[in-house]
């Protein structure tokens, strides 16, 4: 391996910054293979079979490289590691869909079932790890990177590495070196730093799929009205939609049962920028129905602990003035 250049990633979650770290983690061949062909994927789930404990190992923003099974023992990509999960299979299907590494649902199940070691119920929707990453890349056969010395060939689930010491530092420079290319994602990007500058963390533009996983995830998997908790029937709903002009934003975002979720898009409710729900007399007016929803009208929603991931008073403004019936 090259020594350190004078390149390094910078990574920044807010205003405070992580440890720089880097985790390697062992894959499945057909996984990368599969999504080598999918050229400018913003998002990655990389599945874990077994679902019984969220990873944890790194900060949003830290880099989680890849790694085929032995004997292709060899560094063969990476992503951004941005949230982490468990969640049924279905769900995370429907997150991401091709970006889990699959053609199909079935397919998906095929392959965890393998690693499983157990031939499911084609009814049962059992749980997955899943590891969101942001802006993935993967390498060609030729640029291939050996793995380090101390990564035995016994290990099945991965390794931590500090990317300030030795072989961490080294293999970072490295990947930069083979990731062709400009850095593509609005939180990831090269800069000019003295010689063995520290690695820092910036934050990453979400995808629909993560988007739709942490917005699930934050609002601890109940509807932000009803406090219904059956997962199947909430959806990551938009405040301001991507078509007129919203983004991937946690602040932009609500966890919604889904009939809610269709009366929020269409007008017939709201949230105020107090966070209180309001209902439009045109519902009743519409529909002579929807004594239901006004028994929520007027109260405060269930919010997000921390205050970063609530909704935006601009953006509930926005869906006030712009698409509520009042």
């Amino acid at each position: 391996m090259i020594g350190p250049s004078n390149r390094a990633l910078v990574q920044r979650t807010g205003d405070m910054e992580a440890a720089p770290r880097a985790y390697i983690a062992v894959t499945d061949s057909d996984w990368y293979r599969f999504l080598r062909q999918r050229p400018d994927l913003d998002e990655v789930n990389f599945w874990q079979p077994s679902g019984s404990r969220v990873f944890a190992t790194l900060d949003p923003g830290q880099p989680f490289l890849f790694k085929l099974h032995y004997p292709d023992h060899f560094i063969v990509g990476g992503g951004f590691f941005a949230h982490a999960s468990l969640l049924p299979a279905s769900l995370a299907w429907e997150a991401f869909g091709e970006k889990n590494g699959a053609a199909s649902l079935a397919d998906m199940r095929r392959r965890v079932e393998k690693y499983r070691r157990s031939s499911a119920d084609a009814r049962q929707d059992y749980t997955i790890g899943c590891v969101v990453l942001q802006d993935p890349f993967f390498f060609e056969r030729e640029d291939w990177i050996p793995a380090p010395g101390d990564f035995h060939r016994s290990i099945v689930q991965g390794k931590t590495y500090d990317l300030t010491a030795s072989p961490g530092r080294e293999l970072w420079d490295v990947v930069v070196q083979r990731r062709r290319g400009p850095w593509t994602g609005a939180g990831v990007r090269e800069v000019e730093t003295p010689m063995y500058g520290e690695p820092t963390l910036v934050r990453h533009r979400l995808g629909q799929g993560a988007f739709r996983v942490m917005v699930t995830d934050i609002y601890q998997r109940r509807c932000a009205i009803t406090g219904e908790k059956a997962l199947p029937v909430l959806e990551a709903a938009h405040i301001r939609p991507v078509s007129s002009g919203g983004a991937h934003r946690l602040d932009n975002g609500l966890l919604l049962r889904t009939d809610v979720h269709t009366l929020f898009d269409r007008g017939y409710v709201t949230v105020a920028p107090d966070y209180r729900f309001q209902v439009s007399r045109r519902l009743r007016d519409d529909f002579d129905n929807g004594e239901y929803y006004h028994q929520f009208r007027g109260q405060s929603i269930w919010l997000p602990r921390h205050a970063e991931e609530r909704p935006s008073p601009e953006f509930l403004e926005w869906h006030a003035d712009t698409v509520f019936l009042g």
